[in-house]
């Protein structure tokens, strides 16, 4: 069982990674900047905290096992996420990613396709530029999940594929990943790490 702090618990995807980590027997931190949506429960304490406040987020991860962060990028910088985690003595950073940094069989990022939708071309951005922080980290044991082109609600299945830059893609044409079987994928990583140090995908 290890202790792990969710940044960005109360959202789709960190919700998700919540009910993941307790159905595993883990003891999670749920911070957010209003937990008052969880209901108390075994297993988890909530702490609000304001991301952008370096000196809460470091009190608030600190003593975990490992941090998720499923934190927004664009309003986010990497820096606040990254600082305060490495200050609060934790080495391992697993990360919620985007799909816009994820590579097409052209080679060009999913993110420069003309087709991209321009109201996630700021998430977007901002979510390649995290990566690219962390590629550039010297002292984080660090891991990126970029789900799917479609990142949506549905059912728990336990039956998906994993990639590493490439995006993944159905033999219907489709890129999609549930956040519950996302969940699984980042808690399979957690538990078993396979990508140290890398960004990896999972879609259907």
């Amino acid at each position: 069982m290890s202790k792990i702090a969710i940044i960005g618990a109360t959202g789709r995807a960190g919700s998700q990674l919540l009910e993941e980590a307790l159905r595993r027997g883990h003891s999670v931190t749920a911070i957010a900047r209003d937990t008052s949506k969880l209901s108390p429960r075994p297993g988890v304490v909530s702490k609000n905290v304001d991301v952008l406040d370096a000196a809460a987020l470091q009190a608030a991860v600190a003593g975990h096992d490992l941090v998720i962060s499923a934190a927004h990028f664009a309003t986010i910088p990497a820096s606040a996420i990254i600082d305060p985690v490495k200050q609060a003595g934790i080495k391992r950073l697993l990360v919620v990613g985007g799909a816009g940094s994820l590579l097409l069989p052209t080679g060009t990022r999913v993110i420069d396709s003309p087709d991209f939708p321009a109201e996630y071309k700021a998430e977007a951005s901002a979510g390649a530029v995290f990566l690219d922080t962390l590629r550039q980290e010297q002292d984080l044991d660090w891991t990126f999940l970029s789900p799917s082109a479609l990142f949506v609600e549905g059912e728990r299945t336990g039956v998906f594929r994993i990639g590493q830059d490439d995006l993944l893609v159905s033999a219907e044409g489709k890129s999609w990943i549930t956040f519950a079987d996302y969940a699984i994928a980042m808690l399979d990583e957690v538990e078993k790490p396979m990508h140290s140090r890398q960004r990896f995908t999972v879609g259907y």
